[in-house]
């Protein structure tokens, strides 16, 4: 069972940052990866994505400039960040990272059978 874990999350002021990291516990992914996350009004909403080489990402429109995704392979295990600047307070939400059963998930999660169990971000003065 393919287990992922992030971490990173908590409590920062408008206009600071965050970095999310997500580890795939055990082994290597040749997967694509993507981040998610659920507001406070329970919707679903694509953060980023890249893919299984490292070479190529997609953000949403309202991260664009601010977000940034990359990945690792060390020890064994994978790793994929999300680093986080000039955060907003509708940046609010719980942060999930995926991986997808393709070298490119894309956009919509729905080719992203493996998630995490989430990391809350709030942004708030």
């Amino acid at each position: 069972q393919v287990q992922l874990v992030e971490s990173g999350g908590g409590l920062v002021q408008p206009g600071g940052s965050l970095r999310l990291s997500c580890t795939i516990s055990g082994r290597t992914s040749g997967y694509g990866m993507g981040w998610f996350r659920r507001t406070p009004r329970n919707k679903r909403q694509f953060v980023g994505a890249i893919n299984r080489g490292g070479d190529y990402v997609e953000y949403a429109d309202s991260v664009k400039g601010r977000f940034t995704i990359s990945r690792d392979n060390a020890n064994g295990e994978s790793t994929v960040y999300l680093q986080m600047n000039k955060l907003k307070p509708e940046d609010t939400a719980v942060y999930f990272c995926a991986e997808s059963s393709l070298s490119w998930g894309g956009t919509s999660g729905a080719l992203y059978p493996s998630w995490g169990q989430g990391t809350q971000v709030t942004v708030s003065s």
